[in-house]
């Protein structure tokens, strides 16, 4: 499946395509478009948008992309709920402080917008692992046992 975002991503438009490939569709596609090109794109790939005004998948009722995506598949673990705690506060300046995390985040993926800049594609495939290495994290962190 395809998915459809605004381009110069950085803390939830990287997190919700670790979220997707991860516990969604391993396999699926990202693009990355100007915000006025979303909608066109989504109808012409046949993609779900996300993390842009008026998707389903994106900020509504108080929530970051990232956990409208956690409700709409219904993913329920908790190390997962955490991780969208972290992503929430690092992508929303206001909630900055709703977990310790979310500014350490929040630094890393704007130092990864710096140097990757527009190359959205490189920037989400070099921090997978670091979406990896923080899910471990909060795996450990709530007592579960970590993945492979």
């Amino acid at each position: 499946m395809k998915w459809v975002t605004r381009k110069s991503a950085k803390v939830d438009r990287i997190a919700c395509p670790w979220l997707v490939r991860r516990h969604v569709d391993p396999q699926a596609e990202f693009l990355f478009v100007a915000v006025g090109d979303v909608e066109r794109v989504a109808s012409r790939e046949r993609a779900i948008p996300f993390d842009v005004d008026g998707a389903e998948l994106g900020h509504v009722d108080g929530r970051c992309s990232f956990e409208s995506i956690l409700l709409k598949y219904n993913l329920t673990d908790p190390a997962l709920r955490l991780l969208g705690r972290i992503v929430h506060g690092a992508d929303i300046p206001q909630d900055l402080a709703i977990e310790p995390e979310a500014a350490g985040l929040r630094a890393i993926a704007h130092g990864f917008a710096s140097v990757y800049g527009e190359r959205d594609r490189e920037k989400l495939e070099v921090q997978m692992p670091v979406y990896d290495a923080l899910y471990a994290w909060c795996r450990e962190r709530l007592g579960q046992r970590a993945a492979g």
